[in-house]
């Protein structure tokens, strides 16, 4: 958690107003799922915005869907980023500019004089462009999640693209989630049993071996089924490792002498985070937890936080539940 305060996510659920959308040919999920792709974009999405963040999932086809809606004038002057080859496709056959994340440009450009050594030296590597200055951040990111506790911590991953979504969400000024109802549960590893991480292949038994020793009965490499034989291979050419764990506790959950960090065979969300992350061998872990980017912002800092800052749920009574973070104040990373 980015607090040591509790952090209570105020909840309201309002009807979902996506004009003109004919729900009718859609299952009740789906058409859930759109409403709150709506509604999120409706809340989120302003035309003064430069750089948008599209994830991936099923649920993001309707905020490209929504967004797209808003007509050539508006998003022609945008530049999208997408979190993996499938938003990367949503967003080209949308007709939306498309842009990357290690793209974007510098905030300020503090101009190098080039000579001919100056040259010599930016060719072999030994001298930068003079590119100084902070990187533009995206104004918003919108993504789907595979579970979200009620302190808006989210599980990500089950589509193998949650590097790439980490790495959009922490440079988005507001990460916004998008979901159906059964997504959102009391605490994470309640109805998604396990939790995505994404490896080198070379260090699979490894990473596995020690994530039975932090309490994973049983950690498996993620294979490719019918489409594929073998183990997933991700956009970054990493291996997904699903690890099974206990549903994992807040600190508002946590017993005296109860650090959560495993001793007592029960994990905070934020320490399995950070202890998996140390792994030799784990590019990312799907727990995304922490601080959101408002709490980035305030604390002076660059980029933003792996949490949302506002959860959409699509509900099966036609509303929107929404769930916004009432953590806003600036606080440091935790170790």
């Amino acid at each position: 958690m980015a607090s040591s305060s509790p952090a209570v996510s105020a909840s309201e659920s309002t009807a979902a107003s996506a004009p003109h959308l004919e729900l009718k040919t859609l299952s009740p999920v789906e058409a859930s799922k759109r409403r709150a792709a709506y509604k999120a974009v409706e809340d989120h999405f302003d035309t003064s915005y430069k750089y948008i963040g599209i994830g991936s999932g099923s649920t993001v086809v309707y905020v490209v869907e929504a967004i797209a809606a808003k007509g050539r004038d508006v998003t022609s002057r945008m530049v999208f980023i997408p979190t993996g080859d499938q938003s990367k496709q949503l967003i080209i056959e949308a007709g939306l500019p498309l842009g990357s994340i290690d793209s974007l440009p510098p905030v300020e450009v503090g101009h190098t004089k080039m000579d001919g050594v100056s040259a010599l030296q930016v060719a072999t590597g030994l001298q930068d462009l003079g590119l100084k200055g902070k990187r533009q951040s995206l104004d918003v990111a919108f993504d789907g999640a595979d579970e979200i506790d009620e302190d808006l911590n989210c599980i990500k991953g089950g589509g193998a693209c949650l590097f790439q979504e980490k790495l959009v969400a922490t440079a988005a000024k507001k990460f916004i989630c998008v979901a159906d109802s059964r997504k959102l549960q009391k605490r994470l590893l309640t109805t998604w049993k396990t939790i995505p991480i994404e490896i080198a292949p070379l260090a699979a038994p490894t990473i596995k071996r020690i994530l039975i020793t932090l309490g994973s009965p049983d950690p498996v490499i993620r294979q490719g089924g019918s489409a594929k034989a073998g183990p997933v291979v991700t956009d970054n050419g990493m291996w997904i490792i699903d690890a099974p764990f206990p549903p994992l506790c807040l600190a508002e959950d946590l017993k005296q002498g109860d650090h959560g960090d495993g001793e007592h065979g029960t994990w905070e969300v934020h320490h399995l985070g950070r202890r998996i992350k140390r792994i030799v061998g784990v590019l990312e872990v799907g727990l995304f937890h922490g601080r959101n980017g408002i709490q980035v912002a305030a604390s002076g800092e660059e980029g933003g936080g792996q949490k949302p800052v506002a959860a959409y749920f699509g509900m099966e009574n036609g509303e929107v539940e929404v769930r916004t973070s009432k953590e806003i104040h600036g606080v440091k990373s935790r170790p």
